[in-house]
Formats: C-alpha cells, sequence, structure tokens
C-alpha cells in the first residue's frame, strides 16, 4: 500500500473511532449553534492543499461541520477551488452513513448562477417528490409506510435532526412496500425511490472570492441575490485576486499595494454587503472568525436558516498581504479592534418581529488604525517607496473606515 493510501486509511480509522465515542444528543440544536458544541460535530473538509494559515479554510471547515451531510457547493475558480479539489486530492468526505457535500467547481464568472440553477433543481425535484408522497397517500400503501410519510409531510420545512430520522424511515420501508405493491402504485413508489434524497432539503452554497463576487462574477452575483430563491453565498475576502498572484480587485482597500496598484490603490473599498442590504430581503454578514467566534457562527446559522438568499462576507488573511501566517487569526481580530473591519448581520426576519434588522456587532475601534496598516507588508511597500503618497492614502483610508463606521452605527440605531 502506497504511504497516501494509508494514511488515509488510517485517518479513517481513527476518524471513525472518535465520532462514534461521541454521546447521541451532541447533534442537539443548541449543542450545534455554540462554539464549543460545533466543534464535535464532524468535519466534512479536511487536510486540504491551501496555504498555511490560509484564511479562508477556517470558514469552509466550519459550514461543512454545520450542514456538511446535506450540502451542494457551487465553488468558483480560484484558491478556493483550486485547494477544494485538485486531482488527485480532495479535502472534502463522507462520514460512515456515505453522507457528506456534493462540490462542483464552476467558471470563475458564473458560479452564483451556477448554484442558483442547483437550488432550481433541488426545488423541482422536491416539488416533484411531494407530488408523489401525496398520490401513494392516496392510492394507499403499508401501513409503516404511511405513517412515516404523512410524518415526513409534516416536517417537509424542517431541515432539523427529527425530520432526517423521519426521512431515514420513509427511505428503509420503501423496498418492502415496493414488494407488495400493485400496478398502480408501483412507478409511483419507484419514482419516489429515486428522489428519495430530497426528502430533506439541501443547503446550497456559492462559494468563492473576491475576485469572483465583487468583480467578475458581480452581475450574475446580483441578479442571484435579487431573485430570491434560497441560496447561501460565502465570500472568502482576501482583498485580492489570490489566486492568481494578487492582483488589486474592488476589494482592495485604498492604500494598500497590489499588482496593478503598485503605488497604492486610489479607490476605496467597494461595500458589497451594503449593495446587498438595500433589497431588504437578503440576510448579509460581515464576519471575522479571529475576531468574534460566536458572531462568524451565530452569522452561518442563521443566514442557512434564512428562507431566502443570504450573503456572508468572511475576512480571509492571505499569504499575499505580507502577515505571519501562523497567526492569521490574531491577524483578523487586530482588523476589528482596529476598525479596518466591520462585524455586523442584517437579518429581514427581524422586520416581523418590529425589531431593526441591522445588528452592528462591533464596537468603536479601541486601537488605532495604523496599528494594522504596520503589521503588514501591503502597506508597508508603500511606506518604503512611496512615503509621501503612503502618508496621504493613509489619512484618507483611516477617514473613510471612520465614516464606514459611522454609518453602520447610524444603521443599527434606527
Amino acid at each position: 500500500m502506497v504511504p497516501l493510501e494509508e494514511a488515509r486509511k488510517e485517518n479513517e480509522a481513527e476518524k471513525a473511532l472518535y465520532f462514534d465515542k461521541l454521546p447521541e444528543n451532541i447533534l442537539d440544536g443548541t449543542k450545534r449553534n455554540s462554539i464549543k458544541g460545533s466543534q464535535f460535530l464532524m468535519p466534512y473538509f479536511e487536510f486540504s492543499g491551501a496555504c498555511a494559515g490560509c484564511g479562508e479554510t477556517p470558514y469552509v471547515k466550519l459550514a461543512t461541520q454545520l450542514f456538511g451531510d446535506r450540502m451542494i457547493i457551487a465553488n468558483a475558480t480560484g484558491c478556493s477551488s483550486i485547494y477544494g479539489g485538485t486531482f488527485p486530492t480532495m479535502p472534502y468526505c463522507k462520514d460512515k452513513q456515505g453522507k457528506g457535500p456534493t462540490w462542483a467547481n464552476s467558471l470563475f464568472e458564473d458560479n452564483a448562477e451556477y448554484g442558483f440553477g442547483m437550488r432550481l433543481a433541488i426545488n423541482a425535484n422536491r416539488n416533484q417528490l411531494k407530488n408523489k408522497i401525496e398520490m401513494l397517500l392516496e392510492q394507499g400503501t403499508i401501513r409503516e409506510l404511511t405513517d412515516a410519510l404523512n410524518k415526513c409531510l409534516d416536517l417537509w420545512n424542517k431541515i432539523d435532526d427529527e425530520a432526517k430520522l423521519a426521512a431515514k424511515k420513509v427511505r428503509e420501508l420503501l423496498s418492502d412496500a415496493l414488494t407488495s405493491a400493485n400496478d398502480e402504485t408501483e412507478p409511483i413508489i419507484e419514482k419516489i425511490i429515486e428522489l428519495k434524497n430530497y426528502l430533506v432539503d439541501k443547503s446550497v452554497w456559492s462559494i468563492g472570492g473576491d475576485g469572483w463576487a465583487y468583480d467578475i462574477g458581480y452581475g450574475g452575483l446580483d441578479h442571484v441575490l435579487a431573485a430570491k430563491k434560497n441560496i447561501n453565498v460565502l465570500v472568502l475576502d482576501t482583498e485580492v485576486y489570490s489566486n492568481t498572484g494578487g492582483q488589486a480587485s474592488k476589494a482592495t482597500p485604498t492604500g494598500s499595494v497590489a499588482k496593478f496598484a503598485a503605488a497604492g490603490k486610489r479607490t476605496k473599498k467597494k461595500d458589497l454587503g451594503r449593495m446587498a442590504i438595500t433589497y431588504g430581503y437578503v440576510y448579509v454578514a460581515q464576519i471575522a472568525m479571529g475576531a468574534n467566534p460566536n458572531q462568524c457562527l451565530k452569522a452561518i446559522v442563521e443566514a442557512e436558516a434564512y428562507e431566502g438568499p443570504s450573503l456572508i462576507i468572511a475576512y480571509s488573511p492571505c499569504i499575499s498581504h505580507g502577515c505571519d501566517m501562523k497567526d492569521t487569526q490574531a491577524e483578523e481580530k487586530l482588523a476589528v479592534d482596529t476598525g479596518y473591519w466591520n462585524l455586523y448581520r442584517y437579518n429581514p426576519d427581524l422586520k416581523k418581529e418590529d425589531k431593526n434588522p441591522f445588528i452592528l456587532d462591533s464596537k468603536e475601534p479601541k486601537l488605532e488604525y495604523k496599528k494594522f496598516l504596520e503589521a503588514e507588508i501591503r502597506y508597508q511597500t508603500l511606506v518604503q517607496q512611496y512615503p509621501e503618497i503612503a502618508k496621504t492614502l493613509f489619512k484618507r483610508a483611516k477617514e473613510e473606515a471612520k465614516e464606514r463606521f459611522k454609518i453602520y452605527k447610524r444603521m443599527a440605531e434606527e
């Protein structure tokens, strides 16, 4: 056996041993939605080939821990598609029941539409499945299956453990029902068997970087968010086109040095989240795991639970930033503490309770803005090469950060 196969076999054995020992109620909703509880859940994303310390991969891992057994991922071309599925490795895995994320890579420019198509296909399959279940109940089948199907219909819009157990019961009874079926019910049961994996709704995610979401794929992203379908978008924001060498994107902030912005970027960062908020029916959050793990987890859980489009923008330190890659979580905290990055959640469901849907999770900056700029080579390079330009651009960047926080604060107080 070659070393790679042997190592994978040993890992599978250790993983099975560990997760088999977990208490039965570890998947309880309360535990699942806490930082401590979420980390007892099996990760369906492991051993990626990303740069050591990559700021993107912890978000992907966490999402798979929460929803991996029913997750469908449309992955934009970029860093996340390279470490996510470059032959012959695949960091996404399955559990002992054979469940795990379904993953596919799309073109750079159309990933939102790619995921949107997946959502529409799932909706069509679920509608067809529900129709066949209702037809079978009308025609009649074995008693046990009748009870199980009625239970499934009662929980049709649920995705919790009770719904999963009800679906499992139906799948176990279908073969017995087919054996005793008549000419009228046999084709109906066969169709239900074909679509049985849709008894519980899927969790659809379009994942990619800021080059895709802010720039080349923005038109498609905007269209998908506007369409009001239940799809989740995770933007891994490195503020540059990371995979192609660190070119400036619309996510690159004022004063940052990047390819095509060697003397510092002269325009401010696009506020993608605030643009999406204007629709009023899109769940939007900005997160930074290292700054506030609870807010990060809460945003991901709320976004997935929201019956409509959701957009999560996750701050992701990158090797092209010129920071110490062993401290990327601390770098995320520094970004928030200095006001460089703001944390918030916009939840349209709060409108139903006559509450302000915008929640500002960041507090007033407690450190000087320049503390963050001093910690990264992408900013210090400008100081060394063009000190006067750096002085001007950094001052402007600080003012833009203050203005941005004021806007968010006003939104939270309305």
